[in-house]
């Protein structure tokens, strides 16, 4: 059997889970270079919430991120995050529309597509899955990992065989929270290679400490590859870091291959990513750093994670957190024993914090009322049929048990002729970002940019550092200072108290 190999998630995932994914694309351009020199299987540089938070708060159109990056990172393949019938939205949408977005993506230079259904319904992993292979790219069905009384092994197997039915070229195990331990993942994988006879790759967190463990013992069991991160950007709620991987697996047969001077890239790299780390801190958090067991109860994945601890403390109820933390298993088991992964763990997090705010199911979102009637899919077991009852009742909607997209009419040409009508270009890139994110892409074509981060908070500031290698540099004019910070400017006034 030969070496495994990693995939460096450190544009995507590692700074969506450890810095709400604030990372800007030009604090890319540096790193991608080298990493493309790396040896590594992939690189993750688009899709999940990179695409809404590029728009949302740093005022970038994503396709031209994903343009960037395949220049700077030629060679190695590029992966993405695909929400199978949701894109990289919170809904279904219609097929021609994921078609054109899946189409538009590898146009664009996307190789991988790593698709998965929040509910971990083939149905909905269908269109995007035969739209990767018509386009020419890999389609990788992805197996979103959760316990209950519902997920076993044998749940896990058959499902990745109706993946690999569909005609998918790989097999990821998504675990978004970090909570598989090394047993359950060699199992897991031999149990999915057997029913599937297809390349196995790994994803997960360290979010419980769990996640390198897992990752050697997938790698013993036959896992053909895992998802690395680099400090700071790695381990806690991240992806374990390729350093510690690297060590970790030293000795062992299926150990990855790296040339002589990957450790070496690694500390530049990770030596370049501690002052972008920094300069992110209004985003960052302590918690999402170290090992938090109680994500064994709560499952919620360092994606949610970490943007979920910013929502809270912007909604001023972080001293609400435990509660809860504590009410996401009740509404979770209420929906079907559904996963947690985009959208579904914002919408049970939404759904938790309602309960606890208001009173258990005294307030219901509406996208809890489409989770139960079966808007989103299939659930994994049934859901509760009072409060099923119930949402039908304030919704006026019945409960559905087709596929959701098989009720939605074709959009791209009403995508259109809504982009005409606003005069912004109705290329297929607009259309199908306008499909997800309408006033997003209306303010970015209106000239409204958001306000990037700028400063650090007090709190989190660490050990003393030397301006001039981290980007900084000032000029001081009595009271009045000129910031320039990573190639940004800011105007400072200092007031006497």
């Amino acid at each position: 059997m030969k070496p495994a190999t990693f995939n460096c998630t450190v544009l995507r995932d590692g700074h969506q889970s450890l810095a709400a994914t604030r990372m800007s694309t030009e604090q890319m351009l540096e790193i991608a270079p080298i990493l493309d020199t790396m040896g590594f299987s992939a690189l993750e540089t688009w899709g999940g919430a990179t695409i809404d938070s590029g728009l949302r708060f740093l005022g970038e159109l994503p396709f031209d991120r994903l343009d960037t990056l395949k220049k700077l990172a030629p060679k190695t393949p590029h992966m993405m995050l695909l929400r199978g019938q949701n894109m990289v939205g919170y809904t279904n949408y219609a097929d021609d529309v994921v078609e054109a977005f899946v189409k538009t993506s590898a146009k664009h230079g996307m190789n991988i597509f790593r698709i998965f259904d929040c509910l971990n319904d083939p149905e909905n992993m269908r269109t995007s899955i035969r739209a990767a292979k018509e386009a020419g790219a890999t389609a990788h069905g992805t197996i979103c990992y959760t316990t209950s009384p519902v997920h076993n092994l044998e749940y896990f197997a058959n499902l990745g065989k109706k993946i690999a039915d569909m005609g998918a070229d790989g097999i990821v195990i998504k675990d978004m929270a970090g909570l598989i331990p090394p047993s359950e993942t060699a199992a897991l994988v031999e149990a999915i290679k057997k029913s599937t006879n297809l390349p196995v790759w790994i994803h997960t967190h360290d979010t419980a400490g769990l996640g390198a463990g897992a990752y050697v013992a997938g790698i013993n069991a036959g896992a053909d590859a895992v998802d690395c991160s680099i400090a700071p950007f790695a381990n806690g709620t991240g992806q374990p870091d390729c350093m510690r991987m690297l060590a970790l697996l030293k000795g062992y047969d299926r150990c990855p291959e790296v040339a002589d001077d990957f450790t070496e890239k690694l500390t530049k790299i990770s030596g370049m990513l501690q002052p972008i780390y920094e300069s992110l801190s209004r985003f960052t958090s302590h918690k999402n750093e170290i090992v938090d067991s109680a994500t064994l109860l709560y499952q919620v994945p360092g994606g949610m994670l970490s943007n979920f601890r910013n929502q809270l403390k912007e909604l001023n109820i972080m001293d609400k957190f435990d509660e809860v933390m504590a009410e996401i298993p009740v509404v979770r088991k209420a929906l079907g024993w559904i996963p947690l992964v985009t959208p579904t763990s914002q919408i049970v997090g939404s759904q938790a914090a309602f309960n606890v705010k208001f009173g258990r199911w005294k307030q219901i979102t509406p996208q809890t009322m489409d989770v139960a009637l079966g808007y989103y899919g299939h659930t994994p077991a049934p859901v509760d049929p009072e409060l099923q009852a119930e949402c039908a009742k304030r919704s006026g909607k019945q409960p559905i048990t087709c596929r959701p997209a098989d009720l939605i009419k074709p959009g791209m040409q009403d995508l259109r002729d809504k982009l005409t009508a606003k005069n912004i270009p109705a290329t297929d890139e607009n259309c199908v970002i306008y499909a997800m994110f309408p006033q997003q892409l209306e303010d970015y074509y209106a000239g409204k940019r958001p306000e990037l981060p700028t400063a650090k908070k007090e709190e989190n500031y660490g050990a003393p550092v030397s301006l001039s290698t981290v980007g900084v540099s000032a000029a001081i004019s009595g009271r009045d200072m000129k910031l320039n910070i990573m190639g940004r400017v800011y105007d400072v006034h200092i007031e006497e108290k």
